[in-house]
């Protein structure tokens, strides 16, 4: 027995505010720096079993949208917004640029290799430092917090339905 696809209404993607990876390979949004090692921390970005680190980075939109692409996502949760409260600025991969060719990609390559030679476009929007672990409505956020998730909506072409703002059950904000 099966369900049927005529049957599924909603598919709801999750992403995290940012965007993290285990093991190797290509993670064009890597921050191999204080910032890639503040959300690690910040978001408690370790093995559960291992406790090795994992690999933390700017949200990658290429991958975003590939992802909400063929998963047909109809609305999407974007969880550990909270992690970013730090940040004067927060970056958003938006695109891929291939350094030997210098063409622009705005999907995700067909072969791996190619993501070993690309440089990522990013988009810079204002952070908000300050805790938003307590907000508890959409219109609560910082306008820059509000600004950022529109921001997602815009790009990912999907729209956001839930916001986590902390750990505790009650800190994720349903928008619609």
């Amino acid at each position: 027995l099966g369900v049927p696809p005529t049957l599924v209404r909603h598919v709801h993607g999750v992403t995290k505010a940012y965007t993290t990876r285990v093991g190797g390979g290509a993670f064009p949004t890597e921050q191999e720096n204080d910032v890639g090692k503040l959300l690690r921390d910040r978001g408690h970005e370790y093995g559960v079993t291992t406790g090795r680190p994992r690999r933390c980075g700017w949200l990658d939109m290429v991958a975003l949208r590939y992802s909400a692409l063929v998963n047909g996502y109809t609305s999407l949760a974007v969880t550990k917004l909270d992690i970013l409260d730090v940040f004067d600025e927060i970056k958003i991969g938006v695109a891929y640029v291939d350094e030997t060719s210098g063409d622009k990609l705005l999907g995700v390559p067909s072969q791996q290799a190619v993501l070993e030679n690309i440089r990522v476009e990013y988009i810079t929007l204002p952070g908000w430092n300050r805790s938003i672990c307590d907000c508890r409505t959409f219109d609560s956020l910082p306008e820059t917090a509000q600004a950022y998730i529109k921001k997602v909506e815009e790009l990912v072409e999907v729209p956001v339905q839930w916001v986590g703002v902390g750990a505790d059950r009650k800190s994720t904000i349903q928008l619609f």
